[in-house]
């Protein structure tokens, strides 16, 4: 018998058994696949035995008993604390980098990386010019455009300046 057709035909059996034991569905799911897991390593000395069966079962016991003694060791709160009400809304976060994706997109090639250079990447004019293969006068003029460029909408400017 390969692992696949004892896992096929008593995986049923394995899962009501675990169920019973552990009191819950979840719980005997996840010890029986760690259990299998484990017997298809091990497939070949397991399906050798007299009984396989009752030796998997055992591991089940086994894993139960190691997953409390695991777990118990965490105790859950009943209470979550509220997010401090200083703290950015997750998916606002993501509205205002998505806007200023669209605003930078709006911007020239050249004015763009100027931006994104300074502000993202941290680099001073000098670098930039040498990255651009420019002067750094021509980089103080491309960031003075796209900013100006910008700075239409107020909510955006903010967001130039905001960490990565």
């Amino acid at each position: 018998m390969t692992f696949e057709e004892f896992a096929q035909t008593r995986l049923p059996a394995l899962l009501r058994y675990a169920v019973a034991l552990t009191g819950e569905r979840g719980l005997a799911e996840d010890v029986v696949q760690e259990v299998l897991v484990r017997v298809h390593a091990r497939w070949r000395s397991v399906e050798s035995l007299d009984q396989p069966d009752a030796y998997v079962r055992r591991m089940v016991v086994n894993e139960y008993l190691s997953w409390r003694r695991r777990w118990a060791r965490f105790v859950p709160s009943a209470s979550v604390s509220p997010p401090e009400p200083d703290t950015p809304d997750h998916a606002t976060r993501h509205a205002d980098r998505d806007a200023l994706r669209a605003e930078l997109g709006r911007l020239p090639a050249r004015q763009r990386a100027v931006l994104v250079l300074r502000y993202y990447e941290g680099l001073t004019d000098p670098e930039i010019a040498e990255v651009l293969g420019c002067g750094a006068s021509t980089v103080r003029g491309y960031a003075t455009r796209a900013l100006a460029t910008l700075r239409v909408d107020p909510r955006t400017r903010d967001l130039v300046t905001e960490d990565r």
